[in-house]
């Protein structure tokens, strides 16, 4: 009898051993499990993020800002079809040829000329922010350098977000064909919104097509008329910054004076 029941205890010890062995095994597996499902969602986070981040950067458009807070640039929230903020009235483009210099980093100077007839809305805001001052000290935050080739500039933050503190349209002047010829000087904006010029333009340093979106093409405000090859050989012939074709200028550049008259 006593053998019986020492028996009996043993099974129970290996029936308790089993199942407390079992349990562990269940809860690891469990852990595992989780953990996995957590990695993957993390995984699938982060590659949303990324490619929500480098669709919000790159489908902007060639020269086009992304999209930008509303404390900055009114045009984040602005209704399409509308200028929001204190645009400077077409009139003050006076229908003319404005000429003038635009300096980067004290030794590029670049000839300019701004047609006021042809693009009298763009013209006469770059013409009162030009007067005031607003771009003095600004840099040129980024730079295209593979299938389009176009030098930005004009972003008070310095990071595509930032603008006067207006925005404004609709699209003048953009090319039929699309082709913006080398030296051409034209406007960024938002995509797929003709009304969200502000301050930041680009200036085109070698031919190039830039296919239009819903909105339309670009604004063409005007052209550098000389200086166009020391652009090329103090600054962009460089590249972009870490060797890719889209980011800042491997030459940190600033605008250190712009002249109009």
């Amino acid at each position: 009898m006593a053998a019986k029941n020492t028996q009996e205890r043993v099974e129970r010890e290996r029936l308790r051993a089993y199942r407390a062995r079992r349990h562990v095994h269940e809860h690891k597996e469990r852990r595992r499990v989780r953990d996995n499902w957590i990695a993957g969602a993390v995984l699938v986070l982060v590659l949303v993020i990324a490619t929500v981040v480098q669709i919000a950067y790159f489908s902007a458009g060639p020269g086009a800002p992304v999209e930008a807070e509303a404390t900055e640039t009114p045009a984040a929230t602005a209704a399409e079809g509308e200028n929001q903020g204190d645009v400077p009235a077409p009139e003050l483009a006076e229908d003319r040829t404005w000429t003038g210099v635009l300096s980067l980093n004290d030794d590029v100077e670049l000839a300019v000329e701004l047609d006021g007839a042809a693009a009298p809305q763009a013209v006469a805001s770059e013409v009162s922010l030009i007067q005031a001052g607003f771009y003095d000290g600004v840099s040129c935050h980024r730079l295209t350098d593979g299938t389009i080739w176009v030098l930005q500039c004009g972003d008070p933050i310095g990071d595509g977000t930032g603008g006067p503190g207006y925005s404004y349209g609709p699209i003048e002047n953009a090319p039929e064909d699309d082709l913006y010829p080398a030296g051409t000087i034209a406007m960024a904006r938002q995509s797929f919104d003709a009304y969200s010029h502000g301050s930041q333009f680009f200036i085109v340093y070698e031919d190039t097509t830039l296919t239009p979106d819903e909105a339309g093409g670009y604004t063409v405000i005007g052209q550098v008329t000389d200086g166009l090859d020391d652009l090329r050989a103090s600054i962009t012939d460089a590249g972009v910054e870490g060797g890719a074709t889209d980011g800042a200028p491997a030459v940190p550049t600033t605008i250190t004076a712009f002249t109009i008259e």
